[in-house]
């Protein structure tokens, strides 16, 4: 029986946390390099020392990661994304162009293999004969200091054409499907997308000469799973998980289901690119995949807002539209990527750049950096597009940049406000921008200024009386009676916090719930067949927390229940006196409280 409880246990433990961890995303070739000297398959036509040719590798590694990990860790990186690791093709020429090495990791060769460039000794390439590696190194030098590694990985296609064919790949060393010569269907053959509107070209069809994978196949469906399941057992924390948008969503969720019965505590999240609120396929991924996804909407309003006159409220435009999403607050958030400028070569100032890594840092989502914007990185030839938007990581010294990095990481840590609250606008203009993260009794209060001084009064601001200091800055900012007379600096920010206490207990449940036909001020709670949940009694109902329109979270306390199942049911209590209280319409849910630890539950409400 005790073996039949642990399983159950696992069962009900489906879905990891993520929300308090900051992700820094690097170009492994351009970061660090850890072993200048390592062995070369001579001549090495693809790498250049000199760090000119652009399209070579430069010659990152993941030695130099692991040297660095302290520095990335002085300023609150808690999570690392590095471009994919697997072993690559070796170079595509096209017509009379210099030869591209995929220094990006997007050509995959071997879905079972490291790419030897990234390792001290080439050998170290069969990962999954050994446990030295300098892979296994990292991972345990990162697990050692409760960071989390991402590993990037790619469904979609493997290689474009280069002197060695189309689209051979191999299972550790093993050649099993080859585009030129796909007598098992491994590969589509549609030719390349000429329209983007069209869905079935945009899931069949090539990306840039990229052979592309036939999913209908079972063969490739099991090699990629199985191959994914190989580095999750090595001990990736997270999958970045390249293209989705190209391969049908049953494809995502039957991936996705697979993956999380191996390990549900591997957080997953896609790149839809250009997902948008108003984007209903995107919306409808996120929703309902299996994974998260990068949230191009926010980094669409992020930019228009330090990058044209339409300011803050090209943000939070997008922000307003986040009850679409089953939960905003797990979408993965940025403002600069490996496949745009970065914002300096838009022409956004440092200072101003340092207003952005604010609202990255504060905004709901999960904040991720792009490697060096600590350091102020970029290189603005051809207005900063790739390759120039990958440049070698140089300086490592202590900036502004950094500094306000680390003390905002460090409040997400802690501040469940900025984890898993809403975000409520106090004041938007095309300068200024007051918003309130709350949850509970914790509170972010963020007040964000990229114009002239000016001065604000402003209400309505939901955090306690008194006088507080900035996080950054260390300026006072007093509040009476809910409002505050703000004397707000040219480019500057303010960020003031409360933290309250977390919910406590032997077993704890997130729970997300949906769909709920609340109305400003309503309540919604839960109640249920336990003493924790009240025994039914609505007097003793738990409230959870409003995060927009659609979404309310709470965290539920088990102490006598835990390990038990327990019965419940969601209520809404109305604002308006007098009003009955509406339960929904449905049998009661049945579930199993872990014995201890953290569990999440989404739920959608039923009329």
């Amino acid at each position: 029986m005790e073996g039949l409880k642990q399983e159950l246990d696992v069962i009900a433990d489906s879905d990891v946390e993520f929300r308090c961890e900051t992700i820094y995303f690097l170009v492994l070739d351009r970061f660090a390099i850890g072993t200048p000297d390592k062995q070369r398959i001579e001549p090495d036509d693809m790498f250049d020392s000199t760090h000119l040719e652009w399209n070579k590798y430069w010659g990152g590694d993941l030695q130099g990661l692991i040297d660095q990990l302290d520095y990335l860790r002085s300023f609150g990186v808690s999570a690392i994304w590095t471009t994919p690791l697997f072993e690559q093709v070796r170079a595509m020429t096209t017509g009379d162009s210099a030869p591209r090495a995929p220094i990006h990791g997007y050509w995959t060769s071997d879905f079972k293999r490291i790419n030897p460039r990234w390792m001290n000794d080439p050998s170290e390439k069969r990962l999954f004969t050994r446990d030295d590696t300098v892979f296994d190194s990292l991972l345990r030098e990162m697990h050692a200091h409760d960071m989390r590694f991402i590993l990037d990985i790619v469904c979609n296609h493997s290689s474009p054409e280069t002197g060695e064919g189309k689209g051979k790949l191999y299972d550790d060393g093993k050649l099993i499907a080859d585009f030129d010569h796909d007598e098992d269907h491994w590969y589509h053959h549609y030719g390349t997308t000429t329209d983007w509107h069209d869905e079935w070209q945009v899931q069949n069809c090539e990306i840039g000469g990229l052979a592309t994978f036939n999913e209908n196949n079972i063969r490739y469906r099991n090699h990629i799973k199985e191959a994914v399941k190989m580095w999750i057992g090595k001990g990736v924390d997270a999958l970045r998980i390249d293209t989705v948008k190209h391969m049908p969503l049953w494809f995502w969720q039957e991936f996705t289901s697979d993956i999380g019965a191996v390990n549900p505590n591997v957080f997953r999240f896609g790149e839809w690119i250009n997902s948008h609120p108003e984007n209903q396929k995107s919306v409808e991924f996120a929703n309902s995949a299996g994974m998260s996804i990068l949230d191009f909407g926010f980094c669409l309003g992020a930019r228009l807002s330090f990058t044209t006159e339409q300011g803050f409220p090209a943000l939070t435009a997008i922000l307003d539209q986040d009850a679409n999403y089953s939960c905003p607050t797990e979408l993965v958030t940025f403002f600069e990527n490996h496949d745009m400028p970065r914002l300096q070569s838009e022409g956004v100032s440092d200072r101003q750049l340092e207003l952005a890594l604010v609202l990255l840092l504060t905004s709901r989502g999960i904040p991720c950096l792009y490697y060096g914007c600590e350091q102020y990185l970029h290189n603005d030839t051809e207005g900063g597009e790739d390759p120039y938007n990958r440049p070698m990581m140089e300086c490592w010294g202590e900036t502004p940049a950094r500094r306000l990095i680390g003390i905002l990481a460090t409040e997400r840590r802690h501040n469940q406000a900025i984890q898993v609250g809403g975000q409520w606008t106090k004041w938007v203009d095309e300068n200024t921008y007051i918003y309130l993260r709350r949850y509970r009794e914790s509170r972010c209060l963020v007040i964000l200024n990229k114009g002239a001084e000016r001065k604000i009064e402003v209400e309505n601001l939901d955090f306690p009386d008194g006088e507080h200091t900035c996080l950054i800055s260390g300026e006072k900012v007093i509040i009476r009676g809910d409002k505050a007379s703000l004397q707000l600096g040219a480019e500057a920010a303010l960020v003031i916090t409360r933290q309250a206490p977390h919910v406590e207990g032997k077993s704890v449940v997130r729970l997300l719930v949906n769909g709920a036909p609340t109305q400003p001020g309503d309540r919604l709670a839960v109640i249920g067949d336990c003493s924790e949940l009240g025994c039914w009694d609505l007097q003793h109902a738990w409230d959870l927390e409003c995060v927009n329109g659609n979404c309310w979270f709470g965290e539920l306390a088990f102490n006598e229940s835990a390990g038990s199942l327990v019965g419940y049911k969601l209520v809404i209590f109305r604002a308006t006196e007098g009003r009955p209280p509406i339960r929904e319409n449905r049998t009661v849910r049945r579930r199993l409280i872990l014995s201890s630890g953290y569990t999440k539950w989404r739920d959608q409400w039923e009329e």
